[in-house]
């Protein structure tokens, strides 16, 4: 079984929160999602409570290490999703080809924004514009149906 990380922003913006909902809630037909706390509306800017930032930092890892794929939504720009797609990136140039590019980068272009280079420019993952759940619902299925029966 899929083994999904779904990151999205949660101390740089709650914004998106209602979206990371239905990614999460799709992402269940792929596989376990290990993180579906980020899609909780009851967390806050504020982040967890009752866990210190290194016990979090320690347990996201964990989660990592043990996700076979790694799906964000970067539309609200979040350090710590940049730095989790990072790990991700590091930890495939040690992985077969064919493993690699496990990465899917969600993003809804902005008139006032623009996507991160180190996003953009990175040949490493996958990106999808989208502008409505279905549509991102549509590039998910894509995405995973590019690993099937390897």
């Amino acid at each position: 079984m899929n083994q999904i990380y779904f990151a999205g922003s949660i101390r740089g913006g709650r914004d998106d929160v209602s979206i990371y909902l239905g990614i999460v809630e799709h992402l269940k037909t792929h596989g376990h999602v290990l993180t579906e706390h980020v899609a909780d509306k009851s967390l806050t800017l504020m982040g967890e409570g009752g866990l210190s930032d290194k016990q979090i930092h320690d347990r996201d890892m964990n989660w990592l290490s043990q996700a076979n794929f790694l799906v964000a939504e970067v539309t609200q720009a979040s350090l710590g999703v940049g730095y989790e797609i990072g790990r991700i990136v590091e930890r495939n140039k040690w992985v077969p080809e064919w493993q690699r590019k496990n990465i899917l980068c969600l993003y809804r272009p902005q008139i006032d924004k623009k996507l991160s280079a180190m996003i953009s420019g990175c040949d490493d993952l996958r990106r999808v514009k989208y502008q409505t759940l279905e549509q991102a619902k549509y590039g998910i299925d894509t995405f995973f149906r590019l690993f099937e029966n390897r």
